[in-house]
């Protein structure tokens, strides 16, 4: 498998879940901007929608989507536990857990980076700031007496959600009134899957 990806984005989801699973894979940096790939050529025509990540797979084609990328990459180690078993309950409350990031925390988060100050008025980013706390509170009630989302065992979703935690500095945004998030993070932040895929990203 080849993983599309730029340091930082979403798509160190996907990054360490595929180290977390143990798969071989190889990494392909994009340029977001330019929307290229390293030797120059233009990312579209591996995907057309231009966003990382991407996942080239060992079958041939291209998939993408962070909540989809992270359960397939699952889905090949059951043995992992990084997802629970299709039809279950218990996965189906994963995939609630990825839709409510992907929806609600990824896409609050986005409008109030610094790269979109002169974009966004004073007015909504205020207002988008109050939401995401709101949803954050949720999470970190998820959290409640766990050591994951879903309990003791790590998952995708935690994967996904230490992602969009991981871009809270560069909003500015204060964890401390969600104690049970900034021991998360920390606690996700010390597993040597995610120290190896943030080194490796670092590069």
């Amino acid at each position: 498998m080849k993983l599309y990806y730029k340091p930082g984005a979403c798509s160190l989801s996907p990054h360490i879940v595929l180290r977390e699973a143990g798969l071989p894979f190889d990494l392909v940096k994009v340029d977001l901007a330019a929307k290229t790939l390293p030797d120059g050529s233009d990312f579209r025509a591996v995907n057309p929608k231009g966003q990382v990540p991407a996942l080239a797979l060992d079958e041939g084609g291209i998939l993408t989507e962070g909540a989809v990328i992270v359960q397939y990459i699952a889905d090949k180690v059951p043995e992992s536990g990084l997802v629970p078993a299709a039809g279950t309950v218990e996965r189906y409350r994963v995939q609630e857990l990825l839709n409510f990031i992907g929806s609600e925390l990824h896409k609050g988060v986005v409008p109030l980076f610094p790269m979109l100050k002169d974009k966004v008025s004073d007015t909504y980013r205020a207002f988008a700031t109050q939401m995401l706390g709101a949803k954050l509170a949720i999470l970190n009630q998820q959290l409640q007496g766990k050591s994951y989302l879903t309990g003791e065992s790590f998952t995708v979703a935690d994967a996904y959600a230490y992602t969009v935690l991981s871009w809270l500095p560069r909003i500015n945004f204060d964890l401390s009134p969600f104690p049970n998030l900034k021991a998360f993070a920390e606690r996700v932040a010390a597993r040597p899957a995610v120290q190896a895929t943030h080194a490796a990203e670092a590069r």
